[in-house]
């Protein structure tokens, strides 16, 4: 990934959805995979995870222990048995006639209790189904920026492949298979003006190398490699034109496959090699 794709993938809100958890396994996969390879798209993982974390440590709340106490002796109270409570002066032998008085407000306060208890369970779960709508609606929100910032890199692409294509400083040099790889092709686009490395990854002829190799650019240099960056066969199902490191001298261009990351000199013969 460019420079450019890293930012873009990195701002479009991918890797807040994987900290939440609100990703498919597979989505799942492909950012660790890509943490894995990119440590820019690490770090930045890394400090979303911190920041959950301390968020959740800032707002988290205790309830006291005097609330909790208060709650069960009002509970223990107002559910009681009624049979409990001091019959007072209907015990007195004198009395031949005991009154009796309706316990009204004792049931009003029972009645009003269990209302309140069952009216605090219904906004609970209305308010559960609205996060839940919410969180569906931020989903689609950030699911529909994520196509629009890829159809405006793939805008992006074309427009800068067609001023390749329209920029006479640059020159198309096809690279050809050595021994080890005869039917292997690449095409570059370089402008020695511009110090600008274009390469065709769409159209080039490699075979996808295991999981701890890449494909690596070299521009012969009076007589030394330099080095113009690492790429992936894979990568062309997403793009045509790759941008690599800048150099304004070379003699000619190479391909050999590197350990993952790259090497800062080559450690295998060319594969694919065209001289200007």
């Amino acid at each position: 990934m460019s420079v450019e794709d890293i930012k873009a993938y990195i701002e479009s809100g991918v890797l807040e959805l994987y900290v939440l958890g609100d990703l498919s396994a597979e989505e799942k996969a492909e950012v660790e995979a890509l943490a894995l390879k990119n440590p820019a798209i690490k770090a930045e993982l890394d400090e979303i995870e911190k920041a959950t974390h301390l968020y959740a440590d800032v707002h988290d709340i205790e309830p006291a222990d005097e609330l909790r106490h208060r709650i069960l002796n009002s509970l223990m109270t107002n559910l009681g048995d009624d049979r409990t409570f001091s019959k007072g002066k209907y015990n007195q032998p004198e009395a031949r006639v005991a009154p009796i008085k309706p316990a009204t407000t004792s049931i009003f306060y029972k009645y009003a209790f269990a209302a309140s208890i069952l009216l605090l369970c219904l906004c609970g779960g209305a308010l559960v189904m609205v996060l839940n709508r919410l969180q569906n609606a931020r989903q689609q929100l950030v699911t529909y920026q994520l196509q629009n910032q890829k159809f405006t890199r793939q805008v992006s692409q074309m427009d800068e492949e067609i001023a390749v294509f329209r920029d006479t400083t640059f020159r198309f040099v096809k690279l050809k298979g050595t021994a080890k790889m005869p039917q292997a092709n690449v095409t570059v686009a370089w402008s020695s003006q511009r110090k600008k490395v274009m390469l065709d990854v769409a159209t080039a002829a490699l075979p996808a190398p295991d999981k701890g190799h890449q494909y690596q650019l070299w521009a012969i240099a009076n007589g030394k490699p330099v080095d113009l960056g690492v790429f992936d066969a894979a990568e062309a199902d997403s793009t045509k034109m790759m941008e690599m490191k800048s150099t304004g001298e070379a003699q000619a261009f190479a391909i050999t496959l590197e350990p993952t990351g790259g090497s800062p000199k080559p450690t295998t013969e060319p594969l694919v090699i065209a001289a200007l």
